[in-house]
């Protein structure tokens, strides 16, 4: 069972209107290596866990990573409030406009659409732990690569969060690995 708590993990402010980063952020809402990835590759490979420690790792991220989409979709939200059409269109939004007008939607910064495939669950504990650490990186790198793109000390903040979130996740499921390496002598696996 899940639990919704009515706030955001961590607090979302921004100085200034910028399109052109609240287009960026979407790569982290609906992109291949975004939050919404995450949360589907640990919701569905926790079944797949042979250890009750592992599937709740599994669980408390992939719920975290769900409250890290809403914490982008809130950044998006509110990097783009009070944009004019002209705005929209120079930053290359204006179908994403037609489409959505300003509401969070699961597309990445070139405007392709979420898909399934973007998530991993091989089923084999091992190969999915290790697809979970390099997911956690890609997510620090490109939280990384946001903090590049803005000078809103408010927007690095936020987006410093969430890479560190990254992080933390990255030695859980290290320590995760470790645990299912031990139960299964992981010897069977390379």
């Amino acid at each position: 069972m899940f639990m919704y708590e009515k706030k955001l993990q961590y607090p979302v402010r921004v100085t200034n209107r910028d399109v052109n980063m609240a287009k960026a952020v979407l790569n982290q809402y609906g992109g291949p290596d975004g939050e919404l990835s995450a949360s589907m590759n640990y919701l569905t490979q926790r079944f797949s866990m042979p250890l009750n420690a592992t599937k709740a790792l599994l669980t408390d991220i992939g719920t975290e990573e769900l409250g890290h989409m809403e914490m982008v979709a809130t950044l998006f939200k509110k990097l783009i409030e009070g944009a004019s059409k002209d705005e929209l269109i120079a930053a290359g939004m204006g179908g994403y406009y037609a489409n959505h007008e300003t509401c969070p939607f699961l597309l990445d910064s070139e405007g392709e659409h979420w898909e399934s495939k973007y998530t991993q669950a091989k089923g084999d504990p091992i190969a999915d732990l290790y697809n979970d650490l390099a997911a956690e990186q890609k997510a620090r790198v490109t939280y990384e690569n946001l903090i590049a793109l803005t000078d809103d000390p408010l927007v690095k903040d936020t987006l410093r969060f969430l890479r560190e979130r990254e992080v933390v996740h990255f030695q859980r499921f290290g320590e995760g690995l470790r645990l299912v390496e031990e139960y299964t002598g992981s010897k069977r696996f390379y």
